[in-house]
């Protein structure tokens, strides 16, 4: 009778696989060759006595027993996490790294700060910050690559765990030097001919825009005169400083162009303020370490 063994270093190379799709994926995240990976698996299938994860054209994904197994693999390797953090609060431990991640606005504009005042509080505890668009840091917290994220949407998936934190204000930003800078408002027809600049799609800030543009345009975005299409709020507001377009940005982006006055804003005739909240995010299946309980705790707080 086959006798099915395996351990803990296997669970963790298989799962990865099966949250990254790939095997290529997986060895550069649990800094292997992907040779060793895959022989690893092999291992391992050799071991269990049958297949594990199937090629579906180029993404790896797992058989039924590769499913099973997966679902017992992460409580295994959750019990082992959980053990080791249990025995660094006995112990007292309180320095490490934590693996930080945020969407364009939280992430360039208000977690750098965040963390400074975090380093006084904890100061042999490092923060590594990832900074990239909403549904990537949705993604990376959900592989394992990331323990928490600060993100601008709400609509997580069913392992995503959110918090809100702070709220957030959209306005319309123009240059100093605009046709309407001695404005305090333009309507919704005078912003449909205005060369106008917008985030690239699956941004958090253009989710909550159209949102918004829905309740006196239209079509909403479609009926902007949109001349370009951006990455980061960043290259909008360089884009702005020449005097080319205009754009809608978090308030908090603009602050120091604003307090120089580089930039103005404008209020929309017939539409509410734009305000969205920014959650604070973690998959719900694994248990927080106590360097990452700290860090949830202080950004909660502040």
């Amino acid at each position: 009778m086959l006798k099915i063994d395996f351990d803990l270093r296997q669970l963790e190379i298989f799962c990865r696989v099966v949250e990254l799709k790939s095997f290529s994926r997986a060895a550069d995240a649990v800094f292997l060759a992907q040779a060793s990976v895959s022989e690893r698996i092999a291992n391992l299938e050799k071991s269990i006595g049958t297949t594990l994860l199937d090629r579906m054209g180029r993404q790896i994904v797992p058989t039924k027993a590769g499913e099973l197994l997966y679902r017992h693999a992460l409580r295994i390797l959750d019990m082992k996490k959980t053990a080791r953090q249990e025995i660094e609060r006995f112990l007292g431990l309180k320095q490490g790294e934590i693996l930080l991640g945020g969407s364009t606005i939280p992430g360039e504009y208000i977690l750098p700060q965040m963390i400074s005042r975090f380093y006084e509080k904890y100061p042999f505890i490092s923060v590594i910050l990832t900074v990239a668009g909403t549904r990537e840091i949705e993604e990376m917290v959900a592989n394992g690559d990331l323990e928490l994220g600060v993100v601008g949407a709400e609509d997580f998936n069913k392992e995503i765990q959110g918090q809100k934190i702070l709220n957030d204000e959209l306005v319309l930003v123009i240059n100093k030097n605009h046709r309407w800078a001695a404005k305090k408002n333009i309507t919704a027809d005078e912003l449909c001919q205005e060369p106008f600049i917008l985030r690239e799609n699956g941004s958090g800030t253009l989710k909550v825009m159209e949102q918004y543009l829905k309740t006196c345009l239209h079509k909403g975005v479609e009926d902007l005169n949109v001349v370009a299409r951006l990455g980061t709020s960043t290259a909008i507001k360089e884009v702005i400083k020449v005097n080319f377009g205009v754009s809608i940005l978090s308030s908090r982006a603009i602050e120091t162009e604003v307090t120089a006055g580089i930039l103005k804003t404008l209020k929309i005739k017939g539409m509410p303020t734009m305000s969205r909240p920014f959650y604070l995010i973690r998959d719900k299946r694994r248990v927080a370490s106590p360097l990452c309980q700290a860090m949830i705790d202080f950004l909660a707080k502040e």
